[in-house]
C-alpha cells in the first residue's frame, strides 16, 4: 500500500512540473476573446462602409434634384440613390425613399415626421410602404430620407448581436439631406 501511494504521489509530482500543455490553456482562454472582437470589428467596419456608401449616394443624389437635373418620382429617386452607391446589396428592393416639401419659414423640429418607414419584410416578402414625393417649387426647402435594409454579417455576436432590429431580422440605415432647389 505504501509502495502504491508512494508511485502516486511521484506521478503527482512528475505531473505537477509537466508545463507541456500550457499553451492550450492560453489559446482556449484567449482565442474566444479575440474572436469575438474581430467579428464584431468587422461588422462595425461594414456597417461605417454601407451608411457611407448610402449618404454619398443620397448627398449626390440631392445635388441632382437641387439642381433640377433629376425627374421627382420615387422610381427616378431611389434608381439615382442605387446609381451612386455601388455597394449596397439588391438595392432596388431594399431602399425606399421620402422627400417632403417644408415650409422654411415656420420649421420646427416636428415638420419632418419621427419616424421613417422602411420596407417591411419581416414575412419574407418585401413591402413598400406607399413613398412620400413631394416635389418642391425653387428656393423652398425640401427634405430627403432614404431607408435602406441590411442583414449583419455575424447576428449572434457582437455589434451585430446588440444593433436594433427593424424588420425581419435586418437593421435600417436611415441617411436624411435636406437642401432648397434652386431657382430657375
Amino acid at each position: 500500500m505504501i509502495r502504491v501511494l508512494s508511485s502516486l504521489h511521484q506521478a503527482a509530482s512528475r505531473f505537477r512540473k509537466d508545463e507541456s500543455g500550457n499553451q492550450t490553456i492560453e489559446f482556449i482562454i484567449f482565442f474566444p476573446t479575440v474572436m469575438f472582437l474581430f467579428l464584431a470589428a468587422v461588422e462595425v467596419g461594414v456597417y461605417s462602409i454601407r451608411h457611407v456608401v448610402l449618404e454619398r449616394g443620397l448627398d449626390l443624389t440631392v445635388r441632382s434634384i437641387r439642381l433640377n437635373q433629376a425627374a421627382i418620382t420615387a422610381e427616378d429617386i431611389r434608381a439615382d440613390v442605387c446609381a451612386n452607391s455601388l455597394m449596397i446589396p439588391d438595392c432596388p428592393n431594399q431602399v425606399r425613399v421620402e422627400m417632403l416639401a417644408l415650409d422654411a419659414r415656420n420649421f420646427t423640429d416636428s415638420s419632418v415626421p419621427a419616424e421613417t418607414k422602411c420596407l417591411d419584410i419581416s414575412d419574407g416578402t418585401p413591402v413598400q410602404p406607399a413613398n412620400e414625393v413631394q416635389e418642391g417649387a425653387p428656393n423652398q426647402l425640401m427634405v430627403l430620407r432614404v431607408c435602406a435594409l441590411f442583414n449583419p454579417f455575424f447576428p449572434t455576436t457582437g455589434f451585430g448581436k446588440s444593433i436594433p432590429k427593424a424588420s425581419g431580422g435586418s437593421y435600417a440605415l436611415v441617411s436624411l439631406g435636406a437642401f432648397a432647389i434652386e431657382p430657375f
